[in-house]
């Protein structure tokens, strides 16, 4: 069995015209490594970039391909991203 078998992957769409990610919310189980996927489309704007201050991570989206974000599940808690300009919102939830 593959250590990666346990792990936890959600999707969240990115789309200054529909407002942002989609979803905005997600949540994942404590304990179990995750990993978020950010899915840019054509109309990026500001959010070519996620910012999550709280884990220190700044990522550049180019619109061509997913990128993946480590979420650190060694405690419950929530952990608010936003786009390069702060005008866009979501967060992780670990629980």
């Amino acid at each position: 069995m593959s250590i990666f078998s346990k792990e936890q992957s959600k999707k969240v769409a990115v789309n200054a015209a529909n407002h942002g990610y989609k979803p905005e919310v997600v949540t994942f189980k404590q304990g179990k490594p995750a990993r978020l996927k950010f899915i840019p489309s054509d109309n990026m704007g500001c959010m070519n970039e996620v910012v999550f201050k709280d884990l220190d991570v700044d990522v550049k989206l180019d619109g061509q391909k997913e990128v993946t974000v480590n979420i650190p599940t060694d405690q419950p808690g929530t952990y608010n991203y936003a786009c390069g300009m702060d005008m866009f919102h979501g967060k992780v939830v670990v629980k």
